[in-house]
C-alpha cells in the first residue's frame, strides 16, 4: 500500500476518494432524515466515519483505483470503482449488521452510501478529463484551424475524438453519405449534410482544410471526395489505411496530406485467413529477395501468420540488413534468418534448404529494371531469372518443399523487352518442373505497384520537388498499378489456392495512363501544370505502350477469389527446360543482338527491338530474325 500511493499525483487521488468517501456518508444519512438527522443517529454516524473511510480506502487500493490517469478517464474506470464501491458495500454490511455490534445503521444508507459513491468518484473524474480536453461546460478553450471531415464511421468518430485534444485543428461538421446520420452529432460536432454538399457547407462555414475519414469506402467514392474538395482549392488530408489502423501501427489521428497513392487506392483485400493460417502457422517459409519491395512486404505479412522460421535471403546485403532492422523491432516470436545469397549458387541453395527444410518458398528475386536489362546486361538477366529460378526451384523439389511460388510480371505477356521474354521463360521453367508430385509450383502475374523502388511514382516526387520538368516516354504511356501490400496479400492467396503449374492472375483494375498521374502528382503537391512542366522524352528501350496481363492466345478462367484468375498459357516439359539451360549456359560471348535474335525462338510470342548490327562476319543480324523464326 505504501507503493501505491508513494507518488504525489496518487496520493491526491486517494486523498479526494476518501473525503468523498467522507462526503458521501454524511449525505446518505441527511437524505434518509430529510436533513434534519435525530441526535442518536448522528452520534452514531459521526462514529462511524472513519471505519467506512479506511475501509473504503483499502478497498480502492485493492481494485486498483490508482493505477489509471484521470485524464484519460474511460469506461474501464468507471467499472473499477462499481466493483470497488459494491465490494465495499458488501464489506460494511457484513460489519454493521452480520456482525453483533450496538450500532444500528439505516437501510436505506447503506443503499444511498455506495449509490452517491459512484456518482461522486465517477464524476469527478470525467469532469477533470473534460476539463483537461478544454470541453469543461461544453465550450472550447482554445481556437483551432476549422476543418471538416468527411465520413461520419468509426473511423471518423474515433478522428473527431482524438482531435478534441488538439490544438491545431477543430472540427466544425461532418459530411456523410448516410441520410440516418443527417442532423446527428458527434462528440458534439453535427453531420451537416452529404458529401457532395461540401461546396455549400465550406463556404459557410469559411474552412480551408477537409479531412478525409473513409478508410473502409471503396477507393472510387475515397477518390471522388478527395477530387471534390480539390475542385474547391481546400487543403485535403486522409487518415492512415485501413490496414495499417487495424495492424497498430497508426493512430486515426496521424493525418497527412492526400497522396497520388491514395487516389490509386483500391479496396481491401479478403483473404482466406484460416488456410494462410494453416499454410504458415508454425511453418518455416523462406522468400528470395526478401530485401525487394515485393520480397520485404511479403515478409511483413508472413510474420502476422506466425510462422516458427522466416528464412531472408537476399543478394543485397544493405537491402537484408534495412529489413533485419525492421523485423527486430517488431519483437516476433518468429525466428528470423538472413541469409546473403545468389540464388544461382546451387550448393548454397540446396545446403540452406537442406538445414532447414521450409515448406513454402516465396521466390520474388529477380532482375526487373527493364531498359537496364535490355542493353549491355542481357545475359546477367537471362541468368539470373531464369537460371536463378531453375536453381532454387529444383532445390525445393529436392528437398521435398510443399509450394514453390514465383512472383512473376504482366511484362512477360506479349514481351517486347529481355526482362520480359526472362520473366515468362522462368514461368515455363515452373511448369516444366511440374510433375504429379512433390513440389507445386505456382506462378503469380501482376503489374506496377505503388511506391516500389523501380515505380514512376519516386522519380515525379523528385523531379516535383527539384521544381520540374516531369519526364514522359510518350503521352499514351499506360499502366496497371496496385499497392504493395495488396499485391502480396494475392501472392500468399495464390499461393494457397495453387495446385500446381496455374499462372494466377491478379485484378490489377483499370489502366492509369501515367499523364495523368504526373499531372495529378503536380496538383496535389500544390502546383500548376504551368510551374511544374511535362515533358515527353521517348519510349527507352524495351518499353511498351500498354501492358498487357494475357497473351493474344491467353484466356482465363475463374477462382473462387475475385482478385485472381488462372490464365491458360503455353506449358513446357522437362527436356524443354534442358534445353534451355544449356542455351543459356553457352550465350558466354555472344553478341546481345543474336542473344535477343535467339532468345525470340524460345520466346515465341516476343518481339525483340533490334538495331541493324553486323557480326563479325559482316552479315546483317537484324536479317537472322527471319531465319530464326
Amino acid at each position: 500500500m505504501k507503493r501505491t500511493v508513494s507518488n504525489p499525483r496518487t496520493f491526491l487521488a486517494l486523498a479526494h476518494d476518501a473525503l468523498v468517501a467522507a462526503f458521501a456518508w454524511v449525505c446518505a444519512y441527511l437524505l434518509r432524515f430529510n436533513f434534519a438527522i435525530p441526535a442518536s443517529h448522528f452520534s452514531q454516524m459521526i462514529e462511524t466515519l472513519s471505519m467506512v473511510v479506511v475501509l473504503q480506502a483499502v478497498v480502492f487500493i485493492a481494485f486498483g483505483l490508482y493505477r489509471g490517469v484521470w485524464r484519460f478517464a474511460s469506461v474501464t474506470d468507471l467499472k473499477r470503482i462499481f466493483l470497488a464501491v459494491g465490494f465495499s458495500a458488501v464489506l460494511l454490511t457484513a460489519l454493521f449488521f452480520m456482525i453483533k455490534t450496538e450500532v444500528v445503521i439505516p437501510r436505506s444508507v447503506m443503499v444511498i452510501d455506495p449509490l452517491l459513491l459512484i456518482l461522486l468518484m465517477g464524476g469527478s473524474r470525467f469532469l477533470y478529463r473534460a476539463w483537461r480536453e478544454h470541453q469543461l461546460y461544453g465550450m472550447t478553450l482554445k481556437q483551432g484551424e476549422p476543418v471538416i471531415v468527411l465520413g461520419a464511421g468509426e473511423a471518423a468518430i474515433a478522428l473527431v475524438k482524438d482531435l478534441a485534444r488538439s490544438t491545431q485543428w477543430r472540427v466544425v461538421g461532418l459530411l456523410d453519405d448516410d441520410t440516418a446520420m443527417l442532423g446527428r452529432e458527434v462528440f458534439g460536432v453535427k453531420v451537416k449534410g452529404a458529401i457532395q454538399q461540401l461546396p455549400q457547407v465550406s463556404g459557410v462555414l469559411n474552412v480551408k482544410y477537409v479531412i478525409v475519414a473513409m478508410p473502409t469506402a471503396h477507393h472510387q467514392k475515397r477518390r471522388q471526395a478527395i477530387e471534390l474538395a480539390n475542385s474547391l482549392e481546400l487543403e485535403v488530408m486522409t487518415v492512415p489505411a485501413i490496414d495499417d489502423l487495424m495492424s497498430g501501427k497508426v493512430s486515426v489521428s496521424q493525418i497527412r496530406k492526400v497522396d497520388v497513392e491514395d487516389l490509386l487506392g483500391r479496396d481491401a483485400v479478403k483473404l482466406d485467413s484460416s488456410g494462410l493460417q494453416m499454410l504458415i502457422d508454425h511453418q518455416t517459409v523462406l522468400v528470395s529477395g526478401a530485401g525487394g519491395s515485393i520480397g520485404s512486404e511479403l515478409c511483413r505479412q508472413i510474420v502476422k501468420y506466425h510462422p516458427d522460421t522466416l528464412i531472408c535471403l537476399d543478394i543485397s546485403e544493405f537491402s537484408l540488413y534495412q529489413l533485419e532492422q525492421e523485423l527486430t523491432g517488431m519483437n516476433l516470436e518468429t525466428k528470423l534468418v538472413y541469409f546473403t545469397c545468389d540464388v544461382k549458387n546451387k550448393v548454397r541453395i540446396n545446403h540452406i534448404l537442406a538445414q532447414y527444410q521450409p515448406s513454402v518458398v516465396f521466390h520474388a528475386a529477380a532482375y526487373k529494371h527493364v531498359p537496364m536489362m535490355e542493353n549491355g546486361n542481357v545475359w546477367e538477366a537471362l541468368s539470373n531469372n531464369v537460371i536463378g529460378t531453375h536453381t532454387l526451384a529444383q532445390a525445393c523439389k529436392s528437398n521435398g518443399v510443399s509450394k514453390f511460388v514465383l512472383i512473376s510480371t504482366d511484362k512477360a505477356v506479349n514481351p517486347t523487352n529481355v526482362m520480359g521474354a526472362s520473366k515468362r521463360l522462368a514461368e515455363m521453367v515452373c511448369q516444366g518442373l511440374q510433375s504429379d508430385n512433390g513440389t507445386r509450383f505456382v506462378i503469380v502475374r501482376f503489374g506496377n505497384v505503388l511506391g516500389s523502388s523501380g515505380s514512376v511514382i519516386p522519380k515525379f516526387r523528385e523531379q516535383i520537388a527539384k521544381g520540374g520538368p516531369i519526364t514522359i516516354t510518350h503521352p499514351e504511356i499506360t499502366r496497371y498499378f496496385m499497392s504493395i501490400p495488396e499485391a502480396a496479400q494475392l501472392v500468399m492467396q495464390a499461393g494457397l489456392m495453387g495446385k500446381g503449374g496455374e499462372i494466377f492472375v491478379l485484378d490489377m483494375g483499370e489502366p492509369v495512363k501515367i499523364a495523368d498521374l504526373a499531372a495529378d502528382m503536380v496538383r496535389l503537391s500544390g502546383f500548376s501544370t504551368d510551374e511544374i512542366k511535362i515533358e515527353y522524352v521517348g519510349l527507352r528501350p524495351g518499353e511498351k505502350l500498354y501492358e498487357e496481363l494475357l497473351a493474344d492466345d491467353e484466356h482465363t478462367m475463374p477462382t473462387p477469389h475475385e482478385k485472381l484468375r488462372i490464365a491458360q498459357a503455353r506449358t513446357a516439359d522437362i527436356s524443354w527446360v534442358n534445353s534451355l539451360l544449356l542455351w543459356i549456359e553457352g550465350l558466354h560471348g555472344t553478341h546481345e543482338t543474336q542473344m535477343k535474335l535467339e532468345l525470340s525462338s524460345w520466346v515465341e510470342e516476343y518481339s525483340p527491338q533490334i538495331l541493324n548490327v553486323t557480326d563479325s562476319h559482316g552479315q546483317s543480324l537484324s536479317q537472322q530474325h527471319i531465319t530464326l523464326h
